[in-house]
């Protein structure tokens, strides 16, 4: 249900449509309504009038789910972005903090504390992490392509992705699809998404994108038929 709604927009659905989704899938009402319960009181959803929505966090969730397969470029002009910690002392959870939001900014670590990319991307930066960079521009004077094949393991993640593609288009059952899908999101989030120039030939981050927008759509049609 959680897939349903993060797919969703907006992000939130009546009970009645998330019943008949649930019964597309297999999922009974009896299990249905306690998943929602719980859901609920996990405060992972609000409901409103029987109508359940995405709560604060999983918005959040959302939103960088969109971008991940929604990614704003602009033209590379050999530049490269740097960001280089410049506090200590910090505790565990804070250091995984930051390097949780810098991979979410698509950006790599070159060295403990030194993450860069190609400056490809159109995005904001959390105000919450100026304290703790320094942020540069760089050309650097190693090839791009050696200097991205340190950063990235560019043949891993397109054998990732041929095989979701694969063992998406390789089945028919609704929660097997659905299923794929998701993992299809989840790894799209760590695509570099770096300029055409840079990537291998055999790239498949745009069959991805182009597979899930697809099933989305697929997915809210047969859905809401399913209801009516």
């Amino acid at each position: 249900m959680l897939s349903l709604l993060l797919g969703a927009h907006p992000p939130q659905r009546h009970v009645r449509h998330l019943l008949g989704s649930a019964e597309l899938f297999g999922v009974s009402e009896s299990a249905l309504r306690v998943a929602l319960t719980r859901m609920t009181s996990a405060g992972e959803l609000e409901r409103v009038d029987g109508v359940y929505r995405l709560n604060a966090r999983l918005l959040e969730r959302q939103r960088r789910q969109d971008e991940s397969i929604n990614a704003r470029t602009v033209p590379w002009s050999d530049e490269w972005e740097q960001a280089i910690v410049v506090v200590s002392g910090r505790a565990a959870a804070e250091r995984a903090q930051m390097r949780s939001d810098l991979t979410a900014l698509r950006l790599s670590e070159l060295r403990e504390g030194v993450w860069m990319r190609p400056a490809n991307l159109d995005r904001e930066w959390p105000i919450e992490l100026e304290p703790s960079l320094a942020r540069f521009t760089a050309r650097p004077d190693s090839p791009a392509h050696e200097l991205v094949a340190t950063l990235w393991d560019l043949r891993a993640w397109t054998a990732t992705g041929e095989a979701l593609l694969q063992h998406f288009s390789a089945t028919t059952d609704p929660l097997t699809r659905l299923t794929a899908a998701a993992a299809i999101v989840h790894h799209l989030t760590t695509d570099p998404v770096l300029p055409d120039e840079l990537l291998p030939a055999d790239w498949p981050g745009a069959r991805l994108r182009d597979t899930y927008a697809a099933y989305q759509a697929e997915l809210i049609a047969l859905t809401d038929a399913f209801v009516g």
